[in-house]
């Protein structure tokens, strides 16, 4: 994940739409639900559902099998795309992405999507920089969250386009947002990852201008996305970091109280079932000592796993008043060891896929181990003379060469296939 070393045992200055009433959830079933989804965000929803695989992966992965020589290897990666995973909505126009695989969701899935958008986004680096601006927050919001436009008429667009017709107006009527995609597939249930690296940057990045910019934004723009996604068929958590990032002792409770802050100020939504951890990140489940606990500094740190994390990190949440249960992505954490420092989070050399998205998870607080970044999308690019470039992608431990983020990286996708854990 994206924060500065130096920043690791900083303290930062801390800064109810009702879902409508719809039928009980569905027993599992072949084919879409016969009638809308009401998920319930005080059950484990995981425990019903099955993380969908969607078919945008799968087409990443199929492609990807095409390339290998090895028959044996091939075959392993095409089961890749049998896994559930996360879809990433990580542009206005990625939206259409998510719409266009949401068709085939049986009614015993639940269908995964990364709300990840907002102004200056993740303000402690520079590969995962995202479309929208500092102070474009009314954007985000009227375009990326809920889109509130006249409806559209020619005579409207006509005024709406100061007499202009023609690409720009249709480019609007087509644009879509979350709330209306969501609202559109009452049928289908979602669980949905609220802005990754958002937050927990405002805990231990708060020094850094960039994040200072971008602060105002993040926490109205997670408050609004909180309440306008607060629907009957969704389930919510909110990115917490993880126990290399939030989990220092003097982090755990700033860290509670800079999400339960939020989560009030968006009225306390019911649809937030908690938070989420690891997201596109490397740490072990249950690594005892742990990873870096032999590191000097692994006194100020007692979460030195991810079960440890989400049970103090959890308990401080429920002390600020939020809901505290947890999903923990073990998408590419299938071997440790490989880091330098816990803040090395770009494409991480040596790893492989992790274990596959369950409920059965040992720890009630943990909701379900998930696949939330899709494994061979790049985390950022290595090449130096990149505006993107950031230098986490260029250190000793990270994979070169690699591409911009989110391109697919084909050299380490099949890296991460030969070191799963376990295997394909």
């Amino acid at each position: 994940m994206k924060f500065t070393h130096s920043a690791l045992l900083a303290l930062a200055a801390s800064a109810m739409a009702a879902p409508s009433a719809t039928t009980k959830e569905q027993p599992r079933q072949a084919g879409a639900c016969s009638s809308a989804v009401s998920l319930d965000a005080k059950t484990n929803v995981f425990k019903k559902y099955t993380l969908h695989p969607n078919d945008f992966y799968r087409s990443e992965v199929d492609a990807a099998a095409e390339q290998i020589s090895d028959s044996s290897l091939a075959a392993a990666a095409k089961k890749v795309g049998d896994v559930g995973s996360f879809l990433w909505m990580d542009t206005i126009e990625n939206i259409g992405r998510a719409e266009k695989n949401i068709a085939d969701v049986p009614c015993d899935h639940i269908m995964g999507l990364v709300v990840y958008d907002l102004p200056g986004r993740d303000c402690a680096a520079k590969a995962s920089n995202g479309e929208l601006k500092v102070g474009e927050i009314s954007k985000y919001k009227s375009e990326y969250i809920d889109r509130k436009y006249f409806l559209y008429t020619p005579f409207l667009s006509l005024i709406r386009y100061g007499g202009k017709k023609g690409k720009k107006a249709d480019k609007r009527k087509n644009q879509t947002a979350i709330v209306k995609m969501l609202k559109a597939h009452p049928n289908t249930a979602f669980a949905l990852i609220i802005e990754p690296d958002s937050l927990p940057n405002l805990v231990t990045n708060a020094d850094l201008q960039t994040c200072k910019d971008s602060a105002a934004g993040y926490r109205d723009g997670v408050a609004y996305a909180f309440k306008q996604l607060n629907l009957p068929n969704v389930v919510m958590y909110v990115d917490a970091g993880h126990g290399g990032w939030l989990g220092w002792d003097a982090n755990l409770k700033p860290g509670a109280q800079e999400l339960a802050k939020v989560y009030k100020n968006a009225g306390s939504p019911s649809q937030v079932r908690g938070f989420a951890t690891n997201i596109a990140g490397w740490n072990s489940w249950d690594e005892s000592p742990g990873e870096f606990s032999t590191a000097s500094d692994a006194k100020y740190n007692s979460c030195q796993n991810e079960k440890t994390y989400v049970e103090k990190f959890g308990a401080a949440l429920k002390s600020a008043g939020m809901p505290n249960h947890a999903i923990v992505d073990t998408g590419r954490n299938g071997v440790t060891g490989l880091r330098k420092e816990w803040g090395d989070w770009c494409n991480v050399n040596g790893a492989g896929f992790g274990v596959r998205p369950t409920a059965d998870t040992g720890l009630e607080l943990a909701d379900a181990f998930v696949w939330g970044k899709p494994g061979g999308e790049s985390d950022g690019t290595s090449d130096t003379s990149a505006t993107r470039y950031d230098s986490f992608c260029g250190k000793d431990d990270a994979f070169k060469p690699s591409p911009e983020a989110g391109t697919w990286n084909q050299a380490y996708f099949e890296m991460l296939l030969k070191n799963a854990v376990p295997s394909f």
